[in-house]
């Protein structure tokens, strides 16, 4: 009877001990942010918009490539972007634009338009897939 009291104790220790670091994994997993991207037509801002969970994938759907998080492909300016053309990504609080090899280029307007394999993103930032332009604003 004693041996099974212990073991019952033990095992009530053991099952309090492996909450509590449960509960402290939860408590310092930081919520992912979000971001939006808004699509400039002709220097103007338009009412397209796309919600962005990094990392995100940013192109043209194909079949045969699979799914990606942004597709362009119903856009007009989809045409000068590839499939996979670049993705969004937040690493430690900063945010980036990764290019993926794309055919038309990845670009982030400082005093002009620079082309960049990666390059940090900040709110009103301004940058370009190909020719279709955005403004990225954290949500």
């Amino acid at each position: 009877m004693t041996n099974e009291i212990e073991d019952q104790a033990a095992v009530a220790d053991m099952e309090q001990a492996h909450d509590g670091i449960v509960d402290t994994q939860a408590e310092a997993a930081p919520l992912a942010q979000t971001a939006k991207l808004v699509l400039k037509r002709g220097g103007v801002l338009t009412d397209v918009e796309f919600i962005v969970h990094p990392p995100a994938t940013i192109g043209r759907f194909d079949p045969s490539i699979g799914p990606i998080d942004v597709d362009l492909g119903p856009q007009p300016e989809g045409a000068y972007v590839s499939r996979k053309h670049a993705r969004i990504v937040c690493e430690d609080g900063v945010w980036k634009v990764v290019d993926l090899g794309s055919s038309n280029g990845t670009f982030v307007l400082h005093d002009d338009f620079e082309r960049v394999e990666e390059a940090e993103l900040v709110n009103g930032q301004e940058f370009a897939l190909g020719n279709a332009r955005f403004v990225f604003q954290l949500e």
